[in-house]
């Protein structure tokens, strides 16, 4: 059946089905007379991937809407249900919640928490447009399905709902969240009860458990009102949030010096990017002693539309306009931003010029190492198994300063979950004790008390860190640059294709096709050494869409399709003597691969 044909049954089947509501047909019938808009709405299902489901709101099954969250939720409640009754006969099994869980009982399923109580579930949502209605529908499903949920009454940090799960002691988790992407998207993600994002073998039987729920006849749902009164939705107070705020704050690394005097002297502007960062991070920034830290005020309440930024996010010098001249203003030391969920952490710091610059994640990442393992060593606290875990597109800068302090460091998959994972690999084994995981997309975490990217936490290490250097005399991109001298000067670049619909999926395929079979023997003039493909499932990783790209000085580039955006990034890292050098590399390397993906897009 070809696209266009699927897109037009799927079309009809919507106008006709009577669990599909008046406001969303009409909304149907407005594109009649727009047969592309209705194939790119209903050629493909929305795909529920390693980290759920994302994509732009609207009607269709190509689009986030209450229908595909209830599928998605249908499909979630049988897997939590199939584990929680693995000790039931699948036969039980299958007449409850169907043939998926039933197939998860008979392969004998186990879970992270206990499979004898009753399934629970913690949800929380950031500020997008529709979270709160998508939040809603998730927990209304869960409850006709009997599971227990959590809700929070506003919008919160998704690092926030990693360490609920945990705290709570539930079954799973879900955030709606599209993270930074522009304001028409909207996403999903499912947690397990570790507080980590599930991992492939778990997401591969949800969505084994989501594909049976054929019809939305098949999703089950309770009234808000009908969840409350059979107390299967519970609404979480402020309670939940002190204890989110006090695992934070027992991260800080010198808490009496900041309390005492450090933290006090350090200007701080924060903004939160209209999104969920607000209040935690100044709450969180406050109990560890910080007390003169601003907000832009035109980006500090919850927004959808994020009308002060062409997008949310914190990786963006141009999102920290209004930050940088509220900053220019009071005379900070540094500029913090967060993305929507609060995820992921931005720095920006004045350079040697005094001019205020964005921090790449992975500079931010070596200062965060550093000052963390630094500090650790000079009070004793340093373990002997200490471990530093980063993903493989991450730059090696963290992984030297980590060696250099007798850490393990180990890499990762693109994506927080597998750094989560590896948290309960050590937690289960005592092998190692996690230190610090980060990622060169922002996302920071320290501490064990979540399981997922933490930009509360990061903003208070990165704080403290300046704080602890101003009291030296140094600035942030002093000891960068101090860095930069020791261990050389990393430099990276990531550059990124948007080819959007059906038509960018094919190209983005064909890329990175192309690549694999034809790949260079040399780029930007130096010899390519090894291509690592990790398809082939390397070095004990998952099967992974990813190219890596060896180069005979010691530089690296990957491609990498997006899980989240329709997108392929390419990442670029050198490392030379010398910024000159490095920036003079970075731009030949780029300039060189960005030559040929373009020619095939």
């Amino acid at each position: 059946m070809s696209n266009e044909t699927r897109a037009a049954e799927q079309y009809r089947a919507w106008l006709e089905d009577p669990a599909v509501d008046e406001q969303t047909k009409e909304e149907l019938r407005g594109i009649v007379d727009q047969p592309k808009e209705i194939e790119d709405r209903f050629y493909r299902d929305l795909e529920f991937g390693t980290g759920g489901l994302r994509g732009v709101m609207g009607a269709g099954t190509n689009r986030m809407n209450r229908y595909i969250i209830g599928k998605a939720t249908q499909g979630f409640a049988a897997y939590l249900l199939s584990v929680a009754g693995a000790g039931q006969s699948a036969g039980a099994i299958a007449a409850a919640t169907g043939a998926a869980a039933a197939a998860g009982a008979a392969a004998g399923t186990t879970a992270n928490w206990d499979a004898a109580a009753a399934p629970s579930v913690v949800i929380a949502h950031d500020s997008r447009n529709n979270s709160d209605v998508f939040s809603l529908e998730a927990a209304c499903v869960l409850a006709a399905n009997g599971i227990k949920t959590y809700l929070f009454r506003s919008l919160r940090p998704t690092p926030q709902l990693s360490f609920a799960v945990r705290d709570l002691k539930a079954s799973g988790g879900i955030v709606v969240t599209a993270s930074h992407n522009p304001p028409e998207y909207n996403g999903y993600k499912v947690y397990d009860a570790t507080g980590c994002q599930l991992v492939p073998a778990d997401a591969e039987q949800v969505i084994a458990a989501i594909r049976e729920v054929e019809s939305f006849d098949q999703v089950k749902r309770l009234t808000p009102q009908e969840a409350e009164a059979q107390g299967l939705i519970v609404w979480l107070d402020e309670e939940a949030d002190e204890r989110f705020t006090d695992a934070v704050a027992n991260q800080s690394v010198n808490p009496k010096l900041m309390r005492e005097r450090a933290g006090a002297a350090l200007q701080v502007v924060f903004t939160p990017l209209h999104g969920t960062g607000n209040l935690p991070v100044r709450r969180a920034l406050e109990k560890a002693g910080f007390t003169n830290v601003h907000v832009v005020p035109e980006q500090e309440k919850p927004d959808g539309m994020f009308p002060t930024v062409k997008s949310p996010n914190p990786e963006e010098h141009e999102a920290f306009t209004l930050a940088i001249a509220l900053a220019d203003k009071v005379g900070a030391d540094l500029i913090i931003g967060t993305d929507p969920d609060a995820d992921r952490m931005g720095a920006v710091v004045k350079n040697d010029e005094g001019r205020f610059v964005v921090l790449t994640g992975n500079q931010s990442g070596a200062l965060m190492v550093h000052y963390l393992l630094s500090n650790l060593k000079q009070q004793g606290k340093l373990p002997a198994n200490g471990a530093v875990v980063k993903t493989i597109v991450t730059s090696e800068m963290g992984a030297d300063i980590a060696a250099a302090y007798g850490c393990t460091v180990m890499n990762t998959l693109t994506g927080f979950k597998y750094i989560g994972e590896r948290m309960n690999e050590f937690e289960k084994t005592g092998s190692h004790q996690f230190l610090i995981g980060y990622e060169e997309s922002y996302g920071y975490l320290t501490g064990t008390y979540a399981r997922d990217k933490d930009a509360v936490v990061a903003a208070l290490l990165i704080c403290e860190a300046a704080a602890y250097y101003k009291a030296q005399g140094k600035t942030l991109y002093d000891v960068l640059l101090e860095l930069y001298e020791q261990y050389g000067t990393y430099l990276e670049k990531l550059e990124s294709r948007t080819l959007k619909g059906k038509d960018g999926v094919a190209q983005i395929a064909a890329i990175m096709s192309d690549w694999r079979a034809n790949p260079p023997t040399e780029v930007a003039g130096v010899r390519v050494t090894q291509v690592l493909d990790y398809e082939q499932g390397l070095d004990g990783l998952p099967r992974e869409n990813v190219l890596k790209f060896l180069l005979d000085d010691g530089s690296w580039f990957t491609l990498r399709p997006s899980g989240t955006e329709p997108k392929i990034k390419v990442y670029f890292a050198v490392r030379k003597q010398g910024l000159p050098a490095a920036e003079a590399a970075v731009a030949r390397l780029a300039a060189d691969v960005m030559a040929r993906v373009d020619s095939l897009s």
